[in-house]
C-alpha cells in the first residue's frame, strides 16, 4: 500500500471527526429513554449493550482521529513519522467500525419487541444494511 501524505490524514480524519460526532451523538442520544423505558427483556438488553458500545466506540474513534488531525498539522512541536501515525489510525478505524458495526446490531434488532413481522423487516434491514457496508468498504 501506498503512503499517503499527511494532509490527506489530515483531511481525512477530519471527515472521521465529523461523522464520528454525529454518530456518537445519535448513539448518546438513545441511551437515556432506553434506560428510563426500565424493559427487562433479551432484545432491550442487547439493543441497549450495542448503543453503549458503538458510544464508546464513537468516542475512541474521536480522540484517535483527532490525534491523527493534530500531528499532521502544520506546527506540531515535534517530528512525526509515519510509523507514529499507526497506533492512532488502527484504534481509530477499528472503534469507527465497531460502533458501525454496533449501530447495525440496533437497527436489526430494533423491531424484537413488536410483531413478527417487524421483527422480520428490522432484521432484513439490518442484513442489508451490513451488506452494502460490506460492498463500500
Amino acid at each position: 500500500m501506498a503512503d499517503l501524505s499527511f494532509d490527506y490524514w489530515n483531511k481525512l480524519a477530519g471527515q472521521l471527526v465529523v461523522i464520528s460526532s454525529l454518530l456518537d451523538g445519535f448513539s448518546l442520544s438513545a441511551i437515556i429513554p432506553l434506560i428510563e423505558a426500565r424493559a427487562d427483556s433479551k432484545p432491550m438488553n442487547y439493543i441497549f449493550r450495542s448503543v453503549v458500545i458503538a458510544t464508546a466506540s464513537f468516542l475512541i474513534s474521536i480522540f484517535a482521529m483527532t490525534k491523527i488531525m493534530m500531528m499532521t498539522s502544520q506546527g506540531f512541536p515535534t517530528k512525526v513519522t509515519g510509523s507514529d501515525l499507526l497506533i492512532p489510525r488502527l484504534v481509530g478505524a477499528l472503534s469507527f467500525l465497531v460502533g458501525i458495526l454496533s449501530i447495525v446490531v440496533v437497527i436489526s434488532l430494533s423491531g424484537w419487541q413488536k410483531s413478527g413481522s417487524m421483527k422480520r423487516f428490522t432484521l432484513f434491514v439490518g442484513l442489508l444494511t451490513l451488506l452494502i457496508l460490506a460492498l463500500l468498504l
